[in-house]
């Protein structure tokens, strides 16, 4: 079938091929057969070929190496697919003679425009230095370029080759660091868990400890009744003393969403994170996600229930609030028992022992004999540990010794053993009773713990230890070697101290031990009859084998043997097998001054501190328009706050992604590779140094926009130096042409500010018509990728927007109003909104919403403002004004923006007044969620003809004919969605473009008739989520009639 010329039969083949790899079959005969079919012009039989290859590459290498300049060809493929299969067989082909090609396609594939070339691009970076670790400084560069990157699909594999390669770099951390926080949520689930360990390490040699504060609070609870002023005095000192650096609380703060992750690694990981670096009082919220995996199957038991075990060695206070999760189930296996056992006696205290031990007298009972013997040590830890019921307990322990299982009642007397050493003087009558046992019981390590009882203890029962001497005599050549050696040093003992019943006895014993096969026992036999048998040889130590024999030996210690395992880091290999693993990273000790933290500032931070007053005496001038001065200073402290710490409210991802909004260069699919826009960014530079002289032709340009659009100029500039001013710049290309931009604004802000002046009065926030700054052709960049949940989806995507693309004015706005509060629910406060399309005031990355409010009541309502805001990870929201009343059957319109970061989900808010909060949610249609652009026929194929494959969706569409006339088309698609017309030289297709308010990416529409009453409805983005909903939406639209 390999062979066939029909690409049907070859597409089958390789299927079966694979699915025989997948149920482990070996078909690497087949191999010279599939390696003909990679140069296949099918994409879909090329992907399955490089599968195959992936997988024989390494066992078949010479064959692999002939087909190598395919493989080098395929790298250009235009498939990303294609191009990331070539690089992964490429780096599988384990020979050293290609090492430098694998390093060429490593560069040239970091630089790639698809995010799942780059990912496969770290991940050869791994297998390259293991091949070849001479190349590990290169590689090291390529880590470091990689590193910058903003996608979260190649954030969690860069972070795996960097711990490979070069884990103790911590320098090339340092500017990625807040990135890499922000970014966090939305990585891949491995991904995250990598990222996490390596942050742990990071933070561990960055910050200064947390917990001294920790101990600062334990003092002051114990000096509570000091009087007010000593308190104030030591909480300022303790202020002194520790302050958390920003950057240390940032982590915390954005790896805590993940302790609800379905993943149990993600959680092991976030658990870990905060036992090592977060301070004490922050730890506890672990202990319920740790408790919630317990539900989870048995492996992922096991190594939760060892970490929290040491973990509740020394913060028992975490877990005691769910003890219960802890008792023993009879479905659990053998090891999880133990591990149960092991946490709930590290949990034991005097308040909840009893409920402790009536357990463990039902685990005692178990049909399992290994977990019953452990409950039986467990018993006498906790007797040993709590002074209180160690009575009990070994009460307890010698009913046990009663029970027709060997195995129990042989536990049971090396625990007793152990607890009587702690008292031996009281417990004469257990030792009498234990010396009768030694009849029926015959599990040597039993026998020898009687024995050596007896003989610790033989002059508090000098009647029994001379008898049971005698009867061990009998049987001493049958005894193990355990018990042999008991039987020695009783007879030694006893010889000591009652040697006229036993002396010849105990010779008795010595002569059967001289002939003993094992010469452990002939050794001891020696060393017994010198040391207690005096003769002329013997030395000066006969005089002292009473004290040698006889002397007081200390109690054993009943231990955790967990105890010393926290020097491991959690949740790692180490920490489990309890030694250190190949690869393993130690965590460093907590460093007693922290190191400068400016080395994770971004430059564009001092670049935005330098023009920031500019923007401040630009706003005195002319922002009285849109903003009262208490709420500028507000967002202008705010926003400085934020780039100071490098993230914003709640996910931060407007430090990292939102600086890109303002600039004008040109970059591929919102990433910063590179070879794609150095080019773009050298020649804009150019083009500004050359209209830098041209001072009068800017401004006369600037007089003739603000004849078109009156105050698109002022405005403009106050909004973008309000969205600058939060932005946290990764690149300096970017900040350079953004103070290049600036100066231009500044020019022109001189020359129309006569002329803006006096149109003040006139605008209000209704006039939005008016506000069209995008109205000219612009360069827009293409933003950095979302930090939302979806962008995870827009990793396979290959399209960058042209310079030719630019936002257009809406073609159709739809005055629907939907009810945000209705009356009755709102005592007479009525809510309704609807979307104007049109960008919005408040930031280039919302979407603006126009909120109508009427006072429905015959009183007047006082104080209507936005309360409390409880919006998904990363949505932001900008709020009104707060309206200071609202007369009897009046109303007022007012307009918000909310960055829904390119998802539907819903954000949920409270609109309160004087007395009452009412909740409140507006979600938006997928359609608004768009902003119109203008593009060629030629450019709409280009752009569509690199978003195909997994970026592409479609349906057929039947109607009527009538209804299929361009006229309907175009009506029916812009109500439904904020998209633009481009222009169609063919009658049967139409088509429409927008992009994402929040990510900048393309949304390509394509409605092709076809004969009869069908049509087919295409959409073209990488937003692959977003697009499936507009489809469906638009679907219905345009079967109707």
């Amino acid at each position: 079938m390999l062979e066939s010329n029909k690409d049907s039969a070859k597409l089958d083949a390789m299927k079966r091929i694979v699915g025989m790899i997948a149920k482990g079959k070996n078909a690497s005969e087949l191999f010279p057969a599939v390696v003909k079919n990679v140069a296949s012009k099918n994409i879909e039989i090329k992907k399955l070929v490089y599968v195959y290859l992936v997988r024989y590459a390494e066992e078949q290498q010479d064959l692999a190496l002939l087909s190598i300049s395919t493989f080098q060809r395929a790298l250009k493929d235009p498939n990303q697919l294609i191009r990331a299969s070539a690089l992964r067989v490429l780096s599988s082909i384990r020979v050293p003679i290609i090492v430098p090609i694998m390093m060429l396609a490593i560069k040239e594939a970091s630089a790639d425009l698809s995010p799942y070339v780059r990912k496969n691009a770290a991940h050869a970076i791994q297998k390259l230095y293991s091949l070849d670790p001479e190349q590990k400084e290169m590689l090291i560069e390529v880590i470091e370029k990689l590193l910058k990157d903003k996608s979260t699909l190649v954030a969690g594999s860069v972070v795996m080759a960097f711990e490979e390669v070069c884990p103790d770099r911590i320098d090339l951390i340092h500017k990625n660091y807040r990135k890499l926080c922000n970014l966090l949520v939305d990585v891949e689930e491995w991904g995250q868990v990598v990222i996490i360990h390596m942050l742990t390490r990071y933070a561990r040699t960055q910050f200064v400890s947390p917990w001294k504060e920790d101990d600062g609070l334990e003092d002051n609870e114990k000096n509570f009744y000091e009087s007010d002023d000593e308190q104030k005095e030591k909480t300022d000192k303790r202020k002194k003393t520790y302050a958390m650096d920003p950057d240390h609380r940032l982590l915390i703060r954005n790896t805590k969403p993940l302790l609800q992750s379905r993943n149990a690694a993600v959680v092991m990981a976030v658990a870990q994170l905060y036992w090592h670096i977060a301070p004490k009082s922050e730890t506890g919220i672990i202990s319920k996600s740790l408790v919630r995996l317990l539900r989870s199957n048995r492996e992922v038991q096991y190594i939760v229930l060892q970490n929290i075990a040491t973990m509740s060695i020394q913060r028992k206070g975490m877990f005691e609030p769910y003890l219960k999760s802890f008792y023993v189930r009879s479905t659990d296996p053998t090891m999880i028992k133990t591990l149960k056992l092991e946490i709930l006696t590290n949990l034991a205290n005097e308040a909840n022992i009893s409920t402790l031990l009536r357990e463990f007298q039902t685990y005692v009972k178990s049909q399992d004999k290994q977990f019953a013997a452990a409950t039986i040590q467990t018993i006498g830890r906790c007797a040993t540990n709590i002074s209180e019921v160690t009575d009990t307990c070994l009460n307890g322990l010698v009913c046990l010794l009663s029970n027709r299982d060997e195995i129990v009642v042989a536990e049971s007397v090396v625990v007793i053993k152990k607890l009587l050493q702690m008292q031996p003087a009281q417990h004469g009558e257990i030792i009498k009773h234990m010396a009768k046992l030694l009849d029926s019981i015959t599990v040597p390590v039993a026998r020898a713990s009687i024995l050596w009882l007896i003989g610790e203890n033989c002059e508090r029962v000098p009647k029994i230890a001379p008898d049971v001497l005698r009867k061990m005599a009998k049987s001493f050549t049958s005894e193990d070697d355990l018990v042999k050696l008991q039987i020695l040093n009783l007879g030694a003992k006893l010889y000591l101290t009652n040697s006229k019943q036993t002396k010849l006895l105990t010779q008795y014993i010595l002569n059967l031990g001289k002939y003993d096969q094992n010469y452990d026992i002939r050794d001891r036999t020696r060393f017994i009859r010198q040391l207690i048998v005096p003769n002329e040889k013997s030395g000066a130590l006969s005089k002292y084998a009473k004290k040698i024999f006889l002397a007081q030996k200390p109690a054993p210690l009943l231990e955790s043997p967990f105890k010393d395992r926290d020097h491991f880091q959690l949740g790692t290999l180490s920490h489990t097998l309890n030694t250190k693993a190949t690869g393993y990273l130690e965590l460093s000790n907590w460093p007693e001054v922290a190191p400068d933290p400016s080395v994770r500032n971004v430059e564009v931070i001092e670049l935005a501190k330098e023009w920031t007053p500019v923007g401040k005496a630009k706003k005195e001038n002319s922002a009285k328009k849109f903003y009262s001065e208490s709420e500028e200073d507000e967002d202008s402290s705010d926003s400085s706050s934020d780039s100071e710490s490098g993230s914003g409210s709640e996910s931060g991802e407007r430090g990292e992604s939102g600086e890109e909004g303002d600039s004008s260069e040109d970059s591929s699919s919102g990433q910063e590779s590179e070879s794609g826009s150095e080019s773009g960014v050298e020649d804009e530079r150019t083009a500004k140094r050359n209209s830098k002289p041209k001072g009068k032709s800017d401004s006369e340009d600037g007089e003739k926009e603000n004849e078109k659009s009156k105050t698109s100029d002022s405005s403009n500039a106050e909004s973008s130096s309000i969205e600058e001013s939060s932005s946290d710049s990764e690149s300096e290309s970017d900040s350079e042409s953004e103070t290049e931009s600036r100066r231009v604004t500044k020019e022109k802000g001189k020359k129309t500010k006569q002329d803006r002046n006096p149109l003040t009065k006139d605008v209000s926030l209704l006039d939005l018509d008016d506000f069209n700054p995008v109205s000219t052709p612009v360069a827009l960049p293409t933003p950095a990728l979302s930090p939302s949940l979806i962008a995870d989806l827009e990793g396979l995507n290959l399209s960058t927007s042209s310079s030719v693309i630019s936002v257009t004015a809406p073609v159709f706005v739809p005055m629907k109003t939907h009810v945000l509060l209705h009356r009755m629910s709102g005592k007479g406060l009525a809510a309704n909104y609807y979307f104007p399309r049109q960008p919005c005031i408040f930031g280039d990355k919302m979407v603006s919403v126009q909120i109508t409010l009427n006072n429905t009541t015959d009183q007047k309502i006082e104080n209507i403002h936005i309360g409390g805001k409880k919006l998904p990870i990363g949505m932001q929201m900008h709020v009104f004004n707060p309206i200071d009343s609202l007369e009897p059957e009046g109303s007022i319109t007012v307009s918000m923006g909310i960055d829904f970061c390119d998802s539907t989900q819903t954000a949920s808010f409270q609109l309160c007044t004087k007395d009452d909060c009412f909740n409140v949610n507006i979600q938006p249609p997928v359609g608004e969620l768009l902003l119109p652009v203008a593009m060629s026929e030629k450019d709409f194929k280009k752009e569509q003809g690199m978003l195909t494959g997994m970026n592409e969706t479609s349906t057929v569409i039947i109607t009527a004919p009538q209804n299929f006339t361009s006229s309907v088309i175009l009506q029916k698609v812009v109500n439904v969605a904020n998209v633009g017309a481009v222009p169609s030289g063919q009658d049967n297709i139409h088509r429409f473009a927008a992009k994402t308010v929040h990510s900048g990416s393309l949304m390509l529409v394509t409605v092709e008739l076809k004969e009869g009453s069908t049509a087919q409805l295409i959409i073209n983005t990488e937003k692959t989520v977003i697009g499936s909903v507009l489809l469906r939406e638009l679907k219905p639209v345009l079967s109707q009639g």
